[in-house]
């Protein structure tokens, strides 16, 4: 019997732990082909950008004695899915797995996330799709393959389970991404949440430091998570400090009264 195809990507780049973390806890559920960035592309949403290449280079390696086929690609995550899907899948893959990215992708940011975008590349194609990400302090966030510290355990059980579900059921039709997001410190013992997505934002802007030769925007965190709304994902992981799992749809179409928006417009 031919088992499922699980195709792995992530936005950290193919030297990342979190993405070979990924890999390690899905191996038990089917075939896995590894397909991602050859570096890092943390911010690039969806993109579909001109200026990268394609280049291929060979990445598999071995693990738990199983040979695991990677191509690491000059390409953002979500041109990364449509590579594994039109070039290196032998079949159609079952299921498609983005992560497990350094740092939380949660609340209206997750449109920026390369994680949460290469998953919804793959939902676009009908397939089955799980984003998930790791919280952990922002100095981490762009440590790609350098950080050998980082504890994946509960990541990647959250992964496995997820990825087992999504295997084994069909979610309702607007369910199209799973984005599941773990604490800083989880254990085997933190419990998940169905969350929303928080309208709260998470990362807030900052001018460029001019001053000290940087003339890129930068960011900061929410001071005071609890300002978000309970049953949010941000009030999940950073108030109750639980997983959250954030059903996701392409269809970004407003849940407005159609009929009462239309009045609206309509009035002079």
């Amino acid at each position: 019997m031919t088992q499922p195809l699980i195709l792995v990507t992530n936005d950290d780049g193919i030297a990342s732990q979190g993405l070979w973390a990924a890999v390690e806890a899905l191996l038990p559920l089917g075939e896995v082909l590894v397909v991602a960035p050859d570096r890092q592309w943390s911010g690039a949403g969806r993109a579909m950008v001109h200026t990268v290449t394609g280049r291929i280079t060979e990445a598999g390696r071995e693990i738990n004695g199983r040979q695991v086929t990677a191509y690491a690609i000059d390409a953002t995550p979500a041109l990364a899915v449509i590579h594994g899907l039109t070039e290196f899948a032998p079949r159609r893959p079952s299921l498609v797995v983005s992560g497990i990215n350094y740092g939380e992708n949660i609340s209206t940011e997750v449109s920026v996330s390369g994680t949460v975008g290469a998953a919804l590349e793959a939902a676009a194609a009908g397939i089955p799709a799980l984003a998930v990400s790791l919280a952990m302090p922002t100095h981490l966030y762009l440590t790609e393959g350098e950080n050998q510290d980082i504890d994946y355990t509960t990541a990647a059980a959250s992964t496995q389970h997820f990825g087992r579900l999504l295997l084994q059921k069909t979610l309702p039709y607007t369910v199209d991404v799973l984005n599941v997001n773990i604490p800083w410190k989880a254990g085997p013992e933190t419990p998940w949440r169905l969350t929303r997505l928080s309208r709260r934002r998470y990362f807030l802007p900052l001018a460029p430091d001019r001053d000290n030769g940087s003339g890129r925007p930068g960011y900061k965190l929410l001071d005071d998570p609890t300002q978000a709304e309970p049953g949010s994902d941000v009030w999940a992981i950073k108030v109750e400090k639980v997983i959250s799992v954030t059903p996701i749809s392409l269809d970004m179409t407003s849940q407005a009264d159609f009929g009462a928006l239309a009045e609206q417009l309509r009035t002079t």
